[in-house]
């Protein structure tokens, strides 16, 4: 057997993670919400882009009510 991997798709270099001991705000606010969402600097990520997808479309939606009203 040789050392190729079988994989079609490689796998990219694991970020680098730091573990947050602090809630959910604090760990957000530690690192900014940005970095944790986009670069997933520590284990709220998910959270942090989940908060991020809220803001867009939020704005996105208030954008296109006053296009409407225009």
């Amino acid at each position: 057997m040789s050392n190729k991997s079988n994989e079609r798709i490689k796998r990219r270099k694991l970020p680098e993670f730091e573990e947050s001991e602090s809630s959910v705000v604090e760990g957000l606010l530690e690192e900014g919400i940005i970095k944790v969402a986009l670069d997933d600097t520590n284990q709220y990520g998910p959270h942090a882009m989940i908060i991020l997808l809220f803001v867009v479309s939020s704005l996105t939606a208030v954008t296109l009510l006053l296009i409407s009203l225009f």
